[in-house]
């Protein structure tokens, strides 16, 4: 009895694994209401075929098939059809423009001042007329301009010319050497090898070393358990 609940766990949970990725990153990164739903109902029908082994296990995969091919289909569907989009996964509102609160956009989106203060202070910006913009996402989430005045000082507004950075490259990670990675800054897994031998580590040691842009090799140990 308890073995055949496991298979059924396992196979459904591997079938919304399946379908989840499929439906793709903005799914699972970005939840708009209409991607609310779709979790909502999907963590539904997983769960009826788990709960009884009455119910046919298929009667839970076809339903969440279905639904992620509708949601692909759907996702696909907004790509080229921007009035689509704006029906399914609708539009973001200005809630604060020039430094003024509009009060109609914020009731028609139900939007109370609590909420808008609380994620005003969650972005660094604790009062109001620092704001120039702000804007309520479709995911719920508040962008925020804030005045210029009041915005961070960057090295181009001194007029100070800084060197390209980049991203360091990953060339070991959990003791795997990434060949693939090597390749793109063309160096060998030999050249790393002796790189590390130099520092008195070995590939499987080294829980993470990078490559940085002004190429410096970066390197941690597993465990913290770093050799002389």
């Amino acid at each position: 009895m308890a073995l055949t609940y496991v298979w059924r766990t396992v196979i459904i949970y591997f079938s919304v694994l399946v379908i989840v990725r499929l439906m793709g990153k903005r799914e699972i990164g970005q939840l708009s209401s209409f991607d609310f739903v779709v979790a909502i109902i999907l963590a539904e029908l997983a769960a009826i075929p788990m709960e009884s082994e009455k119910i046919p296990i298929w009667h839970g995969i076809v339903p969440i098939a279905t639904l992620g091919l509708l949601e692909v289909t759907f996702s696909y569907l907004t790509l080229l059809n921007r009035p689509l989009r704006k029906i399914v996964y609708g539009s973001p509102q200005v809630i604060i423009e020039n430094g003024k609160l509009l009060k109609h956009e914020m009731r028609s989106s139900r939007y109370n001042l609590d909420d808008l203060l609380s994620q005003l202070r969650e972005k660094g910006y604790p009062n109001m007329e620092d704001v120039e913009y702000a804007i309520l996402e479709t995911s719920g989430k508040l962008s925020v301009i804030p005045r210029s005045q009041k915005r961070p000082v960057t090295p181009e507004d001194l007029g100070i010319p800084t060197p390209y950075e980049g991203l360091p490259t990953v060339l070991v990670m959990d003791g795997d050497v990434l060949e693939e990675n090597l390749q793109k800054v063309n160096l060998t897994e030999a050249w790393l090898k002796e790189k590390l031998a130099e520092r008195g580590f070995h590939p499987k040691k080294v829980l993470l070393a990078t490559l940085n842009t002004n190429g410096q090799l970066l390197i941690d140990c597993q465990n913290d358990d770093r050799q002389k």
